[in-house]
């Protein structure tokens, strides 16, 4: 499923595309994805003009002149294609922009083999009231997550931290992937009681979650299944996982373990007995 670092990609790049470019036709090849299209969607995004671009958790958003924002999410094989030479049966929802300065305008296709992405439509005044945004933790970017905030949120849970940290309500967009590199670089067991976290591990991992994120958005995300970015660049931040994956290697961090891999509520995780205590 492509996590946080893959959302903003997919931000960055169709950023390049539709920021302020009207919108001269919108086309649904089907009905619906996880869920059906809204019924109003087409009629309220043709004429439009796209005023910005952003991301909330693992959503992106595209808000217009209309008062509007359109919420989607990649579900497990999402991606956009910008610009396809032709369209394929998975490409099932287009937005076509008018021709700007003498250049035609450009295509950008939602491509979702598996269908469990969705598209939503609402009024940007009332955009974090969506329900689904309401119960979201703040965002792990832009400073909010310090040991501090960490150790009010975790004190007395019980709870494994790995499953802590991907819990929405804590922190908004951690997905497994990184969540398991973040707390191999703050040298965490991932099975430890997220209220037994001490407060210089706890200091660790307030500055690894956006460190790990940061670095894979720079690398274009992980490509893992079906994601690639709007381009069609396949991101390699993938080679230089320390834990996710690599089960039975060698760990990376100066001990002689290695990589095990347990599950924890039908995921799997990956982490080093010998660094992480």
């Amino acid at each position: 499923m492509p996590e946080l670092p893959e959302v903003e990609t997919t931000v960055r790049g169709l950023e390049k595309v539709l920021l302020r470019q009207r919108i001269a036709r919108v086309e649904l090849r089907r009905g619906d994805l996880r869920r059906p299209f809204p019924d109003d969607l087409g009629q309220r995004l043709t004429g439009a003009t796209v005023t910005s671009l952003g991301r909330r958790a693992k959503y992106g958003l595209i808000a217009t002149d209309r008062g509007d924002t359109m919420i989607f999410h990649l579900g497990m094989s999402g991606r956009w294609r910008i610009d396809p030479m032709e369209l394929g049966a998975h490409d099932h929802f287009l937005i076509e922009t008018g021709a700007t300065d003498g250049k035609a305008g450009r295509v950008v296709a939602l491509n979702d083999p598996r269908r469990f992405g969705s598209v939503d439509l609402v009024a940007s005044d009332t955009l974090f009231e969506w329900p689904p945004f309401r119960a979201l933790g703040p965002e792990p970017l832009g400073g909010a997550i310090s040991d501090e905030w960490l150790r009010g949120r975790l004190a007395g849970r019980k709870a494994a931290i790995k499953l802590m940290l991907l819990d929405q309500r804590i922190i908004a967009g951690l997905g497994n992937i990184y969540v398991c590199e973040a707390l191999f670089r703050a040298r965490i067991d991932p099975r430890k009681a997220a209220g037994r976290v001490s407060r210089a591990k706890l200091e660790l991992l307030a500055a690894a979650i956006p460190q790990v994120l940061e670095e894979a958005i720079a690398a274009g995300g992980s490509s893992l299944r079906d994601f690639a970015a709007p381009d069609g660049e396949l991101g390699y931040f993938s080679k230089t996982f320390d834990v996710y994956g690599r089960e039975g290697e060698l760990c990376r961090g100066g001990c002689d373990g290695v990589v095990k891999r347990i599950v924890q509520s039908a995921r799997s995780t990956f982490y080093c007995s010998g660094c992480q205590k």
